[in-house]
């Protein structure tokens, strides 16, 4: 079977309308916004939180913030390869992790959801603990020690 131009069209406008995710059930209510990048101030700042530095090193900058009681980490990175490696080591103690380019946020599953439709970025699980791992679920107490 030979495409012709009149075939095409209606064939790259169901590919546009698929990549771009429109469609039928396109409710909009997924939006993702750009995944923000900057420092952490320029960060906190989009998230509309008072960073309370924990650690500001050359390789890491590391702040927590509270939204009510929805508490997170937020850290920036020189690095793209000691972000992934601070990531990989944080993931081993479980939580919840909002990823954008040299920044981390981590928190509540239901915090780093929210914190992403405002910084975009990509959401990432750590290990899940088996038997009341409360103390995994918080989300920023076990991880104020990493430096990357």
């Amino acid at each position: 079977m030979r495409l012709t131009r009149p075939m095409l069209a209606p064939a790259a406008l169901a590919a546009v309308l698929a990549l771009t995710g429109c469609g039928a059930d396109g409710d909009g209510a997924d939006t993702v916004p750009a995944t923000a990048t900057g420092s952490l101030e320029h960060l906190a700042a989009e998230a509309e939180c008072t960073p309370n530095m924990q650690t500001d090193a050359d390789t890491i900058r590391q702040a927590l913030c509270g939204k009510g009681d929805g508490k997170y980490v937020l850290a920036t990175f020189s690095t793209d390869r000691g972000q992934r490696e601070w990531i990989n080591t944080a993931k081993d103690y479980g939580g919840f992790y909002l990823v954008g380019r040299k920044w981390v946020a981590v928190g509540h599953q239901d915090v780093v959801a929210d914190l992403r439709g405002t910084l975009g970025g990509t959401l990432e699980q750590g290990v899940q603990h088996r038997g009341g791992g409360a103390g995994h679920s918080a989300g920023h107490g076990e991880h104020a020690g990493h430096s990357g």
